[in-house]
């Protein structure tokens, strides 16, 4: 018997009944041979583990656009907490943590530069609009691997899909749209401190009273109401649900919004759309590896993956190069 299938029947006797198995897994868009040692989730996990698109994570912007300091939350650092916890809420519910780990280090791959202000630039010029869980799925079916795609596990798709506005189908993927959401408010409310837009003690009283002054204390509390009253369905009790909105409800009426946080987003914004602007009008500009996307599915689309897969200081270095005169590019450093 080779090891995988030891694995998958180990699954079994472990998970909860309502757990994704990976040997009842609805499959890949493209059939191939199984590992002989990993379960098709963990497969899924280490392909994503060693994209492109999840290095470039690194220098991509969570909030704070271009920080200044090295404890600042990059979409790298995001994705690795987002699996954290997930992991952590699969493994005491008896889920399928490799599904879940797969989900919630793929679920970010198409975010754009500059964070939300990137995505909103592509989204005011793009047709029909551009939304990072859609692009992540195109990361991962489509783009990586020179055109390939990274051929995932059907459940993995479906949770990187649906981590932002839909319903997953499989319970790991619910734990994923949750541990999202607990992570990057609680990371954002410290990034807020450290810049100080905010005091810990800034909270709604209620918040502070139910989940904690603490983000330790306020993630714990977040996960043990995910843990305590999930079974079919993944939510918090009554009383951590009214609270976890109001804490969301907070960030988005004061960091969300707050002009130091906030302030660099115009030019962000005017940034990517200067650079979809001109390659869409000179895409043989791209790099040869876009120009398959631009004879199959047009330039905009084209135009759009490429953009969409800068990093911050790449997509920088790119406007740079192409309208900032030479000389005033030596400048800048003197």
């Amino acid at each position: 018997m080779c090891f995988r299938i030891e694995l998958e029947n180990r699954e079994y006797d472990t998970l909860s009944p309502y757990a994704a198995k990976a040997r009842e897994s609805r499959g890949r868009m493209h059939r191939e041979e199984p590992c002989s040692y990993r379960t098709c989730f963990q497969r899924d996990r280490d392909r994503i583990l060693h994209c492109k698109s999840f290095r470039r994570l690194m220098h991509k912007t969570q909030v704070f656009l271009s920080p200044e300091g090295d404890h600042f939350t990059t979409r790298l650092t995001h994705s690795l907490e987002v699996s954290q916890i997930a992991r952590t809420i699969a493994r005491a519910l008896r889920l399928n943590e490799d599904l879940t780990e797969a989900i919630a280090l793929g679920h970010d791959l198409g975010h754009t530069p500059f964070g939300h202000a990137g995505e909103r630039a592509l989204n005011e010029v793009v047709p029909g609009g551009y939304r990072h869980y859609d692009q992540s799925v195109r990361v991962v079916e489509k783009l990586e691997k020179d055109g390939q795609g990274l051929n995932l596990s059907w459940e993995v798709v479906d949770g990187i899909r649906c981590h932002t506005n839909e319903t997953a189908a499989t319970l790991e993927g619910q734990v994923v749209r949750f541990a999202d959401r607990i992570a990057y408010m609680n990371h954002d409310m410290e990034d807020a401190i450290r810049a100080g837009i905010l005091k810990e003690g800034d909270l709604p009283i209620d918040v502070l009273a139910d989940l904690g002054r603490t983000k330790s204390q306020r993630i714990t509390a977040l996960i043990d109401s995910l843990v305590q009253n999930s079974d079919k369905t993944i939510k918090f009790d009554p009383l951590i649900s009214g609270r976890f909105e109001e804490f969301h409800q907070f960030m988005f009426s004061t960091v969300y919004v707050d002009p130091l946080a906030k302030g660099e987003e115009s030019k962000a914004v005017a940034l990517v759309q200067a650079l979809y602007d001109y390659y869409l009008k000179h895409p043989a500009k791209l790099p040869a590896e876009f120009h398959q996307i631009w004879r199959e599915d047009g330039a905009e689309q084209a135009v759009c993956d490429y953009i969409s897969g800068m990093s911050d200081r790449f997509a920088t270095a790119t406007y740079t190069e192409l309208f900032v005169p030479k000389s005033w590019q030596n400048n800048l450093y003197d």
